[in-house]
């Protein structure tokens, strides 16, 4: 049996935007030692039912990328005001806050230390997952019936739901170096069960 495995991953803009955002919520609420990228100083008005409304947006976002991978940068870009309106309060000096975080997340992302780094960051991790699944797809007899594809997030998403659809998952960069054999029997059910078979 040939390897038949398609596998691409990329670090989505709008899933990673979520994430930047959960984090500054994550840090002006929780009393921990450790803060999250990026930290601010300044109190940001969030709903008061964030967490609920954060998780409906990343199953939203989340499920329209799954369905086309070109949905992200035309979320990010055509539609940024949904994370504004779904997220903060919408009072004086809120949208010039949102503004600014929208922008800071922009300049990041966009730059060398951004989505390039965190793509490139489990390169030779991300071979290696690949190799070990398509071997283990091989020796099952499995053969996969469209590309697998992996989102990747630069830090971990406690507030959303990692597991989307079928051959389309949620991971943060952690997971490969952390959790990798986690991951990979994680990733290899996902396409077992959309076959029919079970492990």
């Amino acid at each position: 049996m040939e390897n038949s495995l398609l596998m691409r991953t990329e670090a989505s803009y709008a899933l990673n935007f979520l994430v930047y955002i959960q984090n500054i919520f994550l840090n002006q609420n929780d009393r921990k030692e450790e803060c999250r990228f990026p930290y601010l100083p300044s109190r940001i008005a969030f709903v008061e039912d964030f967490e609920q409304r954060f998780k409906e947006l990343w199953d939203d976002v989340s499920q329209r990328i799954s369905q086309h991978p070109m949905n992200d940068i035309k979320i990010f870009n055509d539609e940024k005001d949904l994370f504004y309106r779904s997220l903060f309060v919408d009072s004086g000096d809120s949208p010039q806050g949102y503004g600014e975080i929208y922008q800071s997340f922009k300049v990041w992302w966009d730059s060398f230390v951004g989505r390039f780094s965190v793509e490139r960051s489990i390169d030779e991790r991300g071979q290696k997952l690949y190799s070990e699944l398509a071997n283990s797809l091989m020796q099952k007899g499995i053969t996969p019936q469209k590309m697998l594809n992996i989102s990747l997030i630069y830090d971990e998403c406690p507030l959303g739901n990692l597991d989307v659809s079928s051959y389309f998952t949620v991971v943060p960069i952690r997971d490969f170096f952390v959790k990798c054999n986690a991951l990979l029997a994680k990733l290899q059910e996902n396409i077992l069960t959309t076959n029919g078979e079970s492990s």
